[in-house]
């Protein structure tokens, strides 16, 4: 059958995939679903040898309520039974009943009875390397500059394109893991580049020579990773289990932190983890607890005090190394999302949306650890995509937000709104580069203006130009070249591809056809933490 015949992407890449499709109803009159015996007995026949007997995975994805948490039964259904072109997800109507196809479509959305775990021994045991790797050679093995490679991630068939950033030609293609998720993150020098995926494996590239270096799962269902600033270590943020993990430059497990209040009382949902070089440290947010924790990877890192003291000369309370440990600020609410003031020194993140619609982001001061002001973005800011820049006498954020066609410019010293820039609609990327006046953004969300890329002056905070796709038609996430002399753009479609703009212009200068390339992320600019690019 079918599912025995997937591979690396298996079921839930394809059903994932299927979420930019058009959305099919479930069948007004569907027949009575089999008991769950039986449509467990289905899943051990077609889809166990893939996606495990738990459902936690294999060479196939985790099929769970958490890793299926964007995609509508119905659409699910629909792929189940008709398949999808140009895939190799073939249709089910012809060799299952539609109650059966109906049954495993609602089975897969149903928690996993004992709670699924992912310990420390699982870790261990996924972990594999390719042998040789350290005698590689260490210069990069194709004709370009390592520094101006754009790494491009194509969700439509999961598969990763490397880009020669100065002549916008491919230089290598290679399959990755299902839904890579959160961007990659690079060593200092380059050379080295890790993936993260939904389903919890991780991926160590080399760049220079176009080979794995080595994978681990770290769990079962992953929100994004995070590299140090020195390339020695990688920490994983995952919703399943509750636990952030720690490993080192080699994918060696090296400590695993439940991530849980003190007392252990509650546990929480990594959401984000993201390294703060200039700190030497990892800020991590936690999706159920309010609660933002900064780990250290400085061997000279103070200690922790957990609670109150009254006097840290005294050594008075017992304190905990600071190396690698948590060092926890409270917060009044928790955290989806963050990014950080280009200093590092303020962590940005917004929660969910109030119920009375008031503001939802919080600015958080690390080194004092604690809240110090209510970021006035309403509806719910995508601050993970923000940037900063100079303006004015002073420095700003600019923000998308997911509900409203606005991008929302604050003022850094104040905290206090200094203008909202009308978009054709709500959007999800931003970005500009310190050799650019401009700042560009979608309008992703917004069903029909999701073609527009709307054009900002930084200096004069109004908008100067539109980038328009064909309707209908995704148009996002830009990414620029080393220099900031070039934008590029995604059509974010299975048919999609990735259009080069002169960043002066606004002009197209090439299209190169792709498999929705879902993101894309300059080598230079991410490991400089450029102006305007995400970190």
């Amino acid at each position: 059958m079918f599912f025995e015949v997937i591979r690396r992407t298996g079921l839930a890449a394809f059903l994932l995939a299927a979420s930019a499709a058009t959305t099919a109803q479930t069948p007004a009159a569907a027949p009575a679903a089999p008991a769950n015996a039986a449509v467990q007995a289905l899943y051990q026949q077609h889809c166990a040898s893939c996606h495990g007997e738990q459902r936690l995975g294999g060479m196939g994805p985790a099929l769970l309520p958490e890793s299926l948490a964007r995609l509508r039964k119905p659409q699910a259904l629909q792929v189940i039974r008709d398949g999808r072109a140009a895939t190799q997800m073939l249709p089910f109507k012809d060799a299952l009943k539609p109650e059966e196809i109906t049954a495993l479509t609602d089975w897969i959305y149903t928690p996993v009875t004992p709670a699924p775990s992912w310990e420390t021994a699982d870790i261990a045991a996924s972990r594999v390397e390719t042998e040789g790797w350290k005698t590689w050679p260490a210069k990069p093995q194709w004709s370009a500059d390592p520094m101006n490679l754009f790494v491009v991630v194509e969700g439509g068939d999961h598969h990763v394109t490397l880009l020669d950033g100065d002549r916008f030609e491919p230089i290598h293609r290679f399959a990755s893991r299902f839904a890579l998720h959160g961007g990659p993150k690079f060593t200092p020098d380059g050379r080295y580049v890790f993936f993260g995926s939904r389903d919890g494996w991780i991926t160590k590239f080399d760049l220079w020579n176009l080979k794995t270096v080595a994978e681990v799962r770290a769990g079962i269902n992953m929100r994004n990773i995070a590299v140090s600033g020195d390339g020695q270590w990688v920490m994983a943020a995952n919703y399943l289990p509750h636990t952030v993990v720690l490993f080192d430059a080699e994918l060696k497990h090296q400590r695993t932190y439940p991530a849980q209040l003190l007392d252990g009382s509650k546990s929480s949902r990594a959401s984000a983890v993201y390294d703060a070089e200039p700190r030497k440290s990892f800020v991590v947010a936690l999706k159920d607890i309010p609660e933002l924790w900064e780990i250290s990877y400085d061997p000279k890192a103070p200690p922790i005090y957990d609670g109150l003291v009254h006097d840290y000369k005294m050594g008075e309370a017992m304190a905990k190394p600071g190396f690698l440990g948590v060092r926890r600020t409270p917060l009044e609410e928790p955290l989806d999302d963050f990014f950080f003031s280009q200093d590092y020194a303020y962590a940005l993140g917004a929660s969910r949306p109030h119920a009375d619609g008031t503001p939802s982001g919080q600015v958080v001061n690390l080194d004092v650890r604690r809240k110090i002001a209510t970021l006035p973005i309403a509806g719910m800011p995508h601050l993970g995509s923000g940037i900063t820049f100079d303006h004015g006498g002073t420095r700003v954020l600019a923000s998308p937000n997911l509900q409203d066609g606005v991008i929302s410019v604050i003022d850094m010293k104040t905290w206090k709104l200094v203008k909202d820039i009308a978009t054709p609609g709500p959007g999800f990327f931003m970005r500009s580069h310190e050799n650019t006046p401009y700042a560009w953004t979608d309008s992703m969300m917004a069903p029909k203006a999701k073609h527009i890329m709307t054009i900002i002056d930084k200096r004069t905070l109004q908008p100067v130009a539109e980038v328009k796709g064909e309707p209908g038609k995704t148009l996002a996430h830009i990414e620029f070249d080393k220099d900031g002399r070039h934008a590029l753009a995604s059509l974010w479609e299975d048919d999609g591809a990735l259009i080069v703009y002169d960043a002066a212009t606004f002009k197209e200068v090439k299209r190169l056809p792709m498999k929705k390339p879902v993101g894309k992320y300059n080598v230079f600019n991410k490991i400089t933490r450029s102006e305007g690019t995400s970190h």
